[in-house]
């Protein structure tokens, strides 16, 4: 029988993702506007991934996402002021301001931070699971991927090393098709990059990254096992984001059709007929969380507004020079 969660934690969840939805948005709002300024990464049709990962991992099991973390980073405790505030330059900011979209680093909920260099964070997440193993501690680290990222060499050298030392490591790619504008299938030698782990002697699924409760139910079963009995394991939840790779891209390599159907798939909109089906919420009650959810960034986004933006001395502060 499939997961089903219960009424409190699937209103918490949806609340989750339309958090995450509604973030995304008022930051392509605030790059439109130009208040936001350098690129940013949005992962609008992705929230079953946002508010299904981190929420079936312990408070003290460590993340590492990639360059399109935001709903990451907010699922794992952040605010919405947090980031907006590190999205704004804002000295209240996660990293001070100085960090930006790509680089969202916040140790305060084990969040271990994200980076502008594809699958950086993959050979990273194999050193902290040792060290974990090593001290006998009972947690996992995952770090989150895209598809295009499983090319690259430190994604293979990691996967064998963490094989080797059986560390709890959880490796989610995230595949949404494109890397970049380079459709996943003229890019990757197989269908399914699971399959990749079979080459490290190593445990894979593939899941619909689209259900959040299957994402959840899956990520908090191959987790708990992991704190019994360490060792990796490779994760592919198949999604789709809705907007370009970056803002400035405008999704000339897919066609309209591709996209429409995908939208049919929204994991928000699914979930929602699901919470309507069991009784857990009406059409009106979903709007009213979504209406609440809007006025909660719009707060968080004109609290960060008139604020005094981190000065260029500022940031030689934190640069070393021997």
């Amino acid at each position: 029988m499939a997961f089903e969660f219960g009424k409190k934690q699937s209103l918490e969840t949806m609340k989750l993702m339309l958090t995450s939805r509604r973030f995304e948005e008022k930051v392509n709002e605030m790059f439109m506007q130009g208040l936001i300024h350098g690129t940013t990464h949005l992962g609008i049709g992705q929230e079953a991934l946002h508010a299904g990962v981190s929420p079936a991992l312990d408070k003290d099991d460590w993340i590492l996402p990639n360059h399109r973390g935001h709903g990451h980073c907010i699922a794992k405790g952040s605010t919405p002021y947090d980031i907006m505030a590190e999205l704004m330059a804002i000295r209240d900011g996660v990293c001070k301001g100085m960090g930006g979209s790509m680089h969202i680093i916040d140790t305060r909920y084990k969040n271990m931070g994200s980076s502008g260099i594809v699958g950086s964070a993959i050979p990273m997440a194999v050193g902290m699971a040792l060290q974990m193993k090593r001290e006998g501690r009972k947690n996992v680290v995952c770090t989150m991927f895209g598809d295009a990222a499983s090319n690259r060499g430190t994604f293979h050298e990691a996967l064998n090393m963490a094989s080797i030392w059986k560390v709890p490591s959880l490796f989610l790619c995230e595949n949404n098709l494109y890397g970049m504008s380079v459709p996943a299938k003229y890019s990757v030698s197989v269908e399914d990059i699971a399959v990749r782990a079979t080459s490290y002697n190593m445990e894979s699924r593939v899941i619909d990254g689209n259900d959040v409760e299957l994402v959840y139910s899956t990520v908090k079963e191959i987790t708990d096992s992991m704190r019994m009995n360490p060792r990796p394991f490779l994760l592919e939840a198949k999604t789709y984001r809705w907007l370009g790779h970056s803002k400035s891209d405008r999704r000339e390599y897919r066609t309209k059709e591709e996209e429409a159907e995908w939208k049919e798939r929204c994991p928000i909109s699914m979930f929602k007929d699901k919470m309507i089906d069991r009784g857990f919420i009406t059409e009106k009650a979903f709007e009213k969380m979504k209406a609440d959810v809007e006025a909660e960034i719009d707060a968080a986004t004109e609290a960060c507004k008139g604020k005094e933006r981190v000065s260029l001395n500022e940031a030689f502060d934190y640069v070393y020079s021997s």
